[in-house]
């Protein structure tokens, strides 16, 4: 049988400010009864759901709420009934005159173990409830008899706000008391709270227009060293705090309403936000020790195909290049705004097109290869995977991390003369992501040709080959293209602009992107593959608005970076399809994906190529 804390809840429900231990040690106890309190109405948004749960030690029980992040634990019956758990954390508050126990953090021991011991309720007050309570019925009286001198009492300590552990919040105005209290446990049920944090973003004053009329906002984020949550403030409340509130200073903030989260404008985990009103209040605190700076969940840019669409991502990487500042528009409402493309890569030796926006884009001036950071940027799958941030995303140049230095050492060291993957759209149903490339799929050029893939009546087959680049076609290498993301088309010059007719708009300037024919060759033979801005990108290691840029400015570059293409190898996945060009029936070869040669994988290859039959 699994041994209980013995008198930890008598502890919990004594407990005083300064009890630091009570509230961070691990404590062993069993779930007597968990139940639904708020059901969710709506069905489909467990973040309204609210668990009660009643907790013992074996000799008593009391009451607990279920923190909301801890949620999935009573919906996926990985605790109920009489589970053995360790609270790892916790904090508590006055709720209707009762001490109530919130779980922040818990870690299950077992789940089918029987009732343990004959806990019973607690039926004194918690000390301060018992002092109010003592002081409201003590009315006119008679003087007390004289007695003899007792050793002078302190004077009971104020209700706990938040988490009675935290020391309070130094230089709070007004003399205002409460205990600092960690985000991850802010809710709707919590009041009189004061947290500590670091504002890690800050938005622009917005603009907005509804049936209500019209208004302005602006948000924020806010962290500490248990998690982050998203500030807003409307109107008023903007003019009162939106000069307070500076990016990476800390502070103490109060008397915020505390709701649920909208998703929709957030990309945070928690599942509230907080809302500043007229009385909020917002100090600075100058000391500013166990408040992170930022904290990062770093995807390697090889990983983003495992992301869905749509996903929020921390990334770090090195800026081969950058693309000029150009505009496009909205379609929903005809504003013009700014956009600025980054090409990102890092040690998985994989790249990514990353778009700025707005004043973001306009006000990017980092050098060329510079280490950058960005924090809560959203995945898309425009040509395979792309990055882009949203106002509420953040990047960091040169930040003082480990994963920056690391970064740094590794492309001066080899980086530099690396071939870079990008994320070019799969073909087929079972040819999957680019990192699962199969040898066995590998044609040589001759049989391709041979076997006639591409000419039967099916339309187009797929096929993979290792070839070498032999020469690219440096005529007609792109086309001025719609800047709108997802329209590609091409765009014709009007005089003062850049028509595109599927779009009905015009543009300052286009989006130039690749259409190339090169020819590959293997030890079979030859053949010519159509690629477009994928591989393009791929093999020039350039966007083709940043391959022109550099044509007009400097030829000599340009040649070398042409020059440096031949006698490049790589894995192809092609697409074979025929076609009738001048009343001649011929096969076409389409690039789907390419992929650079993974020279550690090959050599282990041959390896072990020479341990079989073959080598014998």
């Amino acid at each position: 049988m699994t041994q209980l804390s013995a008198g930890i809840c008598l502890r919990l429900h004594n407990a005083q400010t300064g009890d630091d231990d009570l509230f961070t040690a691990g404590h062993t106890v069993q779930f007597l009864s968990i139940k639904q309190v708020t059901p969710n109405s709506s069905g489909n948004n467990s973040a309204l759901d609210r668990y009660r749960i009643i907790i013992s030690d074996g000799e008593h029980f009391l009451q607990a709420m279920l923190a909301t992040q801890l949620n999935s634990l009573v919906q996926d019956n990985s605790i109920g009934k009489n589970t053995v758990a360790i609270i790892e954390k916790l904090t508590c508050n006055f709720v209707q005159n009762k001490r109530l126990i919130i779980i922040l953090a818990l870690r299950v021991l077992s789940t089918n173990e029987d009732k343990i011991g004959s806990p019973s309720a607690i039926t004194t007050p918690p000390p301060e409830l018992a002092d109010a309570s003592n002081n409201a019925n003590a009315g006119p009286s008679k003087p007390a008899a004289p007695q003899a001198p007792v050793q002078q009492q302190q004077p009971p300590p104020p209700p706990p706000q938040a988490q009675p552990s935290r020391p309070q919040a130094p230089g709070q105005r007004g003399g205002r008391a409460g205990s600092i209290y960690p985000i991850e446990g802010l809710s709707p049920y919590q009041n009189n709270w004061t947290i500590k944090a670091r504002v890690t973003q800050k938005s622009d004053i917005k603009v907005y227009s509804n049936q209500r009329g019209e208004g302005k906002l602006f948000n924020v984020t806010l962290m500490d060293e248990s998690g982050e949550i998203r500030g807003t403030g409307f109107n008023q409340v903007v003019d009162e705090l939106y000069d307070k509130l500076e990016e990476g200073k800390v502070y103490f903030v109060s008397r915020a309403r505390v709701n649920l989260a909208k998703k929709k404008f957030s990309n945070l985990s928690n599942d509230y936000e907080l809302s500043f009103e007229k009385n909020t209040e917002i100090e600075e605190c100058h000391e500013t020790t166990n408040v992170p700076m930022v904290k990062y969940n770093f995807v390697e840019l090889s990983g983003l195909e495992s992301l869905a669409k749509e996903a929020i991502c921390d990334v770090i990487g090195i800026v081969k290049d950058r693309g000029e500042l150009a505009s496009i528009t909205l379609k929903a409402n005809n504003k013009v705004i700014q956009k600025r493309e980054l090409m990102l890569v890092d040690k998985s030796e994989y790249s990514v097109r990353l778009t700025l926006w707005g004043k973001q884009a306009e006000e990017y001036n980092a050098d060329d290869n510079v280490v950058i950071a960005f924090k809560g940027v959203k995945v898309g799958d425009f040509g395979g995977r792309s990055l882009s941030m949203y106002s509420s995303s953040t990047m960091s140049i040169n930040p003082d991390i480990e994963e920056t230095f690391m970064l740094r050492g590794w492309f001066d060291a080899i980086g530099t003369d690396k071939s870079f993957q990008s994320h070019t759209n799969s073909f087929g149903s079972g040819a999957g992501s680019l990192s699962a490339f199969d040898r066995k799929d590998i044609r040589n050029l001759n049989e391709v040709k041979m076997s006639g893939v591409g000419m039967s009546d099916k339309g187009a087959e797929n096929f993979c080959a290792r070839a070498t680049i032999m020469h690219i076609k440096s005529d007609n290498l792109s086309y001025p293209a719609c800047p709108t993301q997802g329209c590609n088309k091409k765009v014709t010059e009007m005089g003062t602009g850049w028509r595109c007719e599927k779009c009905d708009r015009s543009f300052e300037k286009p989006e130039y992107r690749y259409i190339i024919s090169m020819a590959v060759a293997d030890w079979s033979g030859q053949a010519w593959l159509q690629g477009f801005n994928d591989a393009g990108v791929a093999v020039f290691g350039h966007t083709a608005d940043e391959l022109a840029e550099i044509k007009e400015r400097d030829e000599s570059k340009y040649n070398v970076i042409m020059h440096k293409t031949n006698s490049t190898t790589f894995n192809f996945a092609c697409r074979a399809k025929q076609d009738t060009y001048n009343g001649q029936v011929r096969v076409r070869y389409g690039i789907s994906r390419i992929l650079p040669l993974d020279y550690r994988e090959e050599g282990g290859y041959l390896r072990d190529l020479l341990r079989t039959p073959w080598a014998a």
